[in-house]
């Protein structure tokens, strides 16, 4: 096959690539709206079993779709080990009273500031 005939596959994938990261935008900012819900309420940040049962979904769902086992526990890992330290970093301003609410990076979260 020449270059160019990878061009398709290329735009196919540019394409998923994209959706991941809008998702994975989407996702972050559910988290950052249940870390003030949490610190609203007084919730631990970690809740163990809900780590567990988060995890075992995206390896039964990356089984279904045959992924690797390995990659698919290495993505859940590093996903919810991210998204942990943002709700924690999060709650934490929140307990010092600070009202930079804003995600690291300097980007303002719209749910965010909406939701405190």
């Amino acid at each position: 096959m020449s270059e160019n005939g990878l061009e398709p596959f290329r735009r196919r994938l540019d394409a998923i690539d994209d959706e991941i990261a809008r998702l994975l935008g989407e996702r972050f900012e559910i988290c950052r709206e249940v870390a003030l819900y949490k610190s609203a309420h007084e919730i631990p940040m970690m809740q163990p079993s809900r780590v567990v049962e988060v995890r075992q979904r995206y390896l039964d769902r990356g089984a279904d779709v045959d992924l690797p086992a390995e990659f698919t526990a290495d993505l859940f890992d590093l996903l919810i080990a991210a998204t942990c330290k943002e709700e924690d970093e999060l709650m934490a301003r929140i307990a010092a009273g600070r009202d930079d609410l804003s995600p690291p990076g300097g980007q303002n979260s719209s749910r965010a500031r909406e939701s405190a």
